[in-house]
């Protein structure tokens, strides 16, 4: 949950770095959240709960996304493949990828800032 409040932290902050653990563990939660308000919505016959929550989350999601972009030293207007059919699903790929393991031109590596041996 640590990283879900980090994130929201950074809530738009397109700058910096973020780790693939950082990414993912707030995708995860997101999911979660959003599974667990559809529960709710269904039970009640709504749809508010839902809706509130994804446009809540559209500018940490993003912001998110664009600083795991940019820890595997991609720029944030790579997010805009995402809009092109099947071409997108290459930018989970991005996603995927492991950090540089130094730093880059988006900053230094939150890996070594962490303390983690780099790979």
């Amino acid at each position: 949950m640590d990283w879900f409040l980090l994130a929201l932290k950074n809530y738009a902050t397109f700058t910096g770095r973020a780790r693939r653990k950082e990414y993912w563990m707030f995708v995860l939660f997101y999911v979660l959240i959003l599974f667990g308000l559809s529960i709710v919505d269904a039970l009640l016959g709504t749809g508010f709960f839902g809706a509130i929550f994804v446009l809540g989350m559209v500018i940490p999601s993003i912001a998110a996304a664009v600083r795991r972009l940019h820890d595997t030293g991609r720029s944030g207007w790579w997010m805009l493949i995402g809009f092109i059919p099947l071409v997108g699903l290459v930018l989970i790929y991005f996603l995927v990828l492991d950090s540089d393991a130094s730093d880059n031109a988006y900053g230094p590596s939150p890996k070594l800032a962490d303390g983690a041996a780099a790979l």
